[in-house]
């Protein structure tokens, strides 16, 4: 078979079409769609854009949470011969102008009616090649000439030929670009890194068969579907393994539908992961008495049991016998209540994930796994897996990925799941590419048994005005302990000393101020409590006991509310926007480092 990312897709469709490929939720029950009848989705809809003019090598964007009409979309655009290009639900009309604009997209494939009047409709008179925005839920309080809906889209694609797409299929070739993944923008404007129907057939067949993902696994789709590592999961998988996807129904909505669905794979960013700790640590610390006993020996068992089992080293039968009883007692009760009674691979990537929760979790009997890549590889370079894991790495590199460390620390990446370039970007695409070799912008090192460890990114690195390089990203992770403190960014470059401006964890914080007997009081008032800053002192002094005295932090300003998407201040995957926040808080910061000098 052709490495083209559609012939999979409709050989699936074909050879697995009463298979379920989909649940989605329609009157509060999740409701299955069959491969075959995904198959004809994607058709028609090929089809309809096909007879509304796109030309191949033109791209459709898509806007929207997740759900199957964005992935039908996508994979239809592609089957066309066009280039999918999504763009993340949270952009501003702004972003979405430049998204729009920079891809040349003619059509544009958006949630609803309300996504259209926020985030397109103010931007419009300067989108002149846009030709068409189709709503996939209809919204009659449109009257604009160019909004058409889905299924009318769909009922266009039905009364075409299917010659005219068979043409269009055959027409692909596996250099051919599928996709735009447009960067996150930690550091300035969003890049379109071009990904090719053969580099993501190549990395989608590795990580399947490196993860053993197949029949029978599950996985609930809810991060961005403009992100490179969901559309892997969610759109290209399934194709090479059936993995079935269900579809969230909202982010808030994520726990209870885990909790329904019990998936057997979940992928989620660090701060997915760190939720998801608050909760259950401040729950596990109410056990008292026989429970609390019992839920102490469980998770020794479970940390002992999995410490082996990451190094695949043999296993005592009496710990396995301890373990079996352990999950018997404590942990096939508690999983299902986080939504993970199935789940044997949680995967947590996007951003470094600190020690402390991947360990907690592991004494849960729930092992996190750390993929490491980015966009410009189609997603992962390394991974840990089951049987080779190594807790503080990113794992190890795929089969047939090369990986090397630069001079000055950075990590170089060469196999055959690197992009095609940046479009419309030579100079960047040089920056990046070189002899072969992407240069990732990390930094990290390699250990001898080739794991990887990743210290930190190349351009985040701060350097004191002693000349000392610090990793800020180790430094937020230890911050990020302290009970009251949600994020954390530390600040020195060209500094004498580091400092920190830290979010405030709202739930701990107004149990931390019921426990002491404060009483009447807002989140405003609270951050400026007396005791509530002796307590986060108290967790930076702890801290600096642990760090060299450079990376001391000298002062903190905390916050009134948590950095957010909408803000700004962090990607749509949760990554903190230094330069964004660095200038929001320019004024605080002197200050700090005014109070210190």
């Amino acid at each position: 078979m052709r490495d083209v990312c559609v012939d999979r897709f409709f050989d699936r469709a074909r050879n697995h079409g009463k298979a379920i490929a989909y649940y989605t939720k329609v009157k509060g029950q999740y409701e299955p769609t069959t491969w075959e009848q995904y198959g004809k989705n994607v058709s028609h809809f090929a089809l309809g854009l096909i007879a509304l003019g796109l030309k191949a090598g033109q791209s459709v964007g898509v806007l929207g949470f997740n759900r199957p009409e964005w992935v039908t979309a996508s994979i239809a655009t592609q089957a066309a011969g066009g280039v999918s290009v999504g763009v993340y639900s949270s952009s501003s009309a702004e972003e979405v102008r430049h998204i729009l604009e920079h891809s040349e997209a003619p059509f544009l494939v958006i949630e609803n009616g309300k996504r259209w009047r926020e985030q397109v409709e103010p931007v419009m008179h300067e989108l002149p090649l846009l030709q068409k925005i189709i709503l996939m839920d209809p919204d009659d309080t449109i009257e604009e000439g160019m909004v058409m809906t889905y299924l009318q889209v769909l009922e266009l694609g039905k009364a075409q030929s299917k010659k005219l797409l068979d043409e269009r299929i055959s027409a692909i070739r596996p250099e051919q670009i599928a996709t735009l993944i447009y960067t996150s923008g930690t550091t300035g404007a969003p890049k379109a890194v071009m990904l090719s129907h053969r580099a993501i057939n190549w990395t989608v067949h590795t990580a399947v068969t490196l993860l053993k993902v197949g029949q029978g696994d599950s996985l609930v789709s809810y991060l961005p579907l403009a992100h490179v590592a969901e559309q892997m999961f969610t759109i290209y998988a399934p194709s090479y393994c059936g993995l079935c996807i269900y579809f969230a129904e909202s982010i808030d909505n994520l726990p209870e539908n885990l909790k329904e669905v019990q998936p057997t794979t979940l992928f989620g960013v660090p701060r997915i992961y760190e939720k998801f700790y608050d909760r259950v640590s401040e729950k596990l610390a109410l056990a008292t008495g026989a429970k609390a006993i019992l839920l102490k020996w469980a998770r020794s068992v479970s940390t002992d049991y999995w410490e082996l089992h990451h190094k695949n080293a043999p296993m005592p039968s009496l710990l396995s016998m301890q373990y079996n009883l352990a999950k018997k007692l404590v942990f096939n009760k508690l999983k299902p209540l986080l939504g993970l009674g199935r789940a044997r691979l949680c995967i947590s990537g996007a951003a470094p994930i600190a020690q402390e929760i991947t360990r907690f979790f592991l004494s849960l009997d729930i092992p996190i796994y750390e993929v490491y890549g980015q966009s410009e590889d189609c997603g992962p370079t390394t991974f840990n897996i089951p049987k080779a894991t190594k807790l503080g790495t990113v794992g190890r590199s795929l089969p047939g990925v090369e990986l090397k460390i630069a001079e000055d620390g950075e990590i170089l990446v060469r196999g055959p799941h690197l992009f095609s370039g940046y479009y419309k970007d030579q100079t960047a695409t040089d920056e990046t590419l070189k002899a072969g070799w992407l240069y990732s912008g990390d930094v990290g090192q390699i250990d001898k048994d080739g794991y990887l460890r990743i210290t930190d990114r190349k351009k985040d690195l701060l350097i004191t005005a002693g000349g000392k390089n610090i990793s800020p990203q180790n430094l937020e992770a230890m911050l990020k302990q302290i009970p009251l403190v949600s994020l954390a960014v530390v600040i020195g470059d060209q500094k004498k000393y580091l400092v920190a401006l830290l979010t405030p964890n709202q739930e701990n914080l107004l149990d931390f101020a019921k426990k002491r007997g404060i009483q009447n009081q807002t989140i405003f008032d609270l951050i400026h409590h007396r005791l509530v800053r002796q307590e986060i002192q108290k967790g930076i002094e702890e801290l600096n006991q642990k760090v060299a005295s450079v990376e001391q932090i000298k002062k903190f300003l905390y916050l009134s509310k948590d950095f957010t998407v909408e803000d700004g201040e962090l990607t749509p995957t949760l990554k903190i926007k230094r330069k964004v926040i660095n200038l929001r808080y320019q004024d605080r910061i002197d200050s700090m480092y005014s109070a210190l000098a």
